[in-house]
């Protein structure tokens, strides 16, 4: 579900619509967009807050954002802002034909229906989200649904990176050993400088999770998969109470959405977030880069 809804909401960071939106209202370069758009359900926070729960950037890039971007726009502004251009990207992305279709209001109601069975104790960004009322177009609803779910998924990550003891850096070490995502540009966005990059890969290798070549050993892949599958678990709420029937439903609905998005190009194949290629796109699937989609999704455990 997640390869399924990602994409739906991550136009909000690539779309030249969604930037525009933010430029519109004052934002300051994207960057103060992204941090302003994340955590405006959060209301007008400062720095501190948001490096908490965005778990993996520096202290000092969040602090040239925020709270300055306050000071352009209110958060309801900025939460006008985001849907807009979120809104404005994916009639581009899926047409105004697809928009107003019965199968993309149905994926709505049901992504909305399951982002609201989603269980927030200890998940700061996806309650934040999930409080936000719901809005009246199809494809609006479907964006934020998909947002507050990724924001949920993201919450419990974090939780059990900090039980494994992974710090920001090294999560973002651990990704690229993992072969998800280039780390020229995963160091670019993220900007953290050479002495914490180094530490962090220092302290991977003393605990035997990386070779001297920062690639993953055999301990470090399986802790890496304890992380991942204990993400997984816990993001399975909404989807267990929504019924493995309902959930698959939805999968279907979102599959030809999910590939427009995809096979636009507006997501660059090598992207921070770690989002798989779609296959026929270049990607085989075979290092784990490669999206191949089911066409009947197998139900969920």
């Amino acid at each position: 579900m997640w390869q399924l809804l990602e994409p739906l909401h991550a136009v909000t960071y690539f779309a030249p619509e969604a930037r525009a939106a933010a430029d519109a209202v004052g934002m300051r370069g994207f960057w103060m967009g992204y941090f302003a758009a994340r955590a405006a359900p959060l209301g007008p926070v400062g720095p501190g807050v948001v490096t908490a729960a965005f778990h993996g950037f520096p202290p000092a890039r969040v602090a040239r954002a925020l709270p300055d971007a306050w000071s352009f726009a209110t958060p309801g502004d900025v939460l006008r802002a985001r849907l807009d251009g979120a809104g404005a990207a994916l009639r581009t992305l899926l047409t105004d034909k697809v928009t107003g279709s019965d199968d993309l209001r149905a994926a709505a109601e049901l992504a909305w229906e399951a982002a609201g069975l989603a269980d927030t104790a200890g998940r700061v960004l996806g309650a934040a989200n999930q409080a936000l009322p719901a809005p009246d177009e199809p494809h609006l609803l479907l964006w934020q649904a998909a947002t507050t779910l990724r924001e949920h998924r993201g919450d419990g990550h974090v939780a059990a990176l900090v039980a494994h003891g992974v710090s920001p850096v090294q999560s973002h070490l651990l990704k690229v050993a993992a072969g998800e995502t280039d780390p020229g540009q995963l160091r670019l966005a993220r900007r953290w400088d050479d002495g914490e990059w180094e530490a962090g890969a220092a302290a991977l290798r003393e605990r035997g999770w990386v070779d001297d070549s920062g690639v993953l050993t055999a301990e470090g892949s399986r802790e890496r998969e304890r992380i991942e599958r204990l993400t997984d678990e816990a993001a399975a709420v909404p989807w267990r109470a929504l019924g493995e029937g309902r959930t698959s439903e939805l999968a279907l609905l979102l599959h030809p959405l999910t590939m427009a998005v995809l096979e636009s190009g507006v997501i660059p194949p090598s992207n921070p977030i770690g989002l798989p290629r779609p296959s026929g796109d270049g990607g085989d699937g075979e290092d784990g880069r490669g999206l191949t989609l089911p066409a009947v999704p197998s139900p969920i455990d």
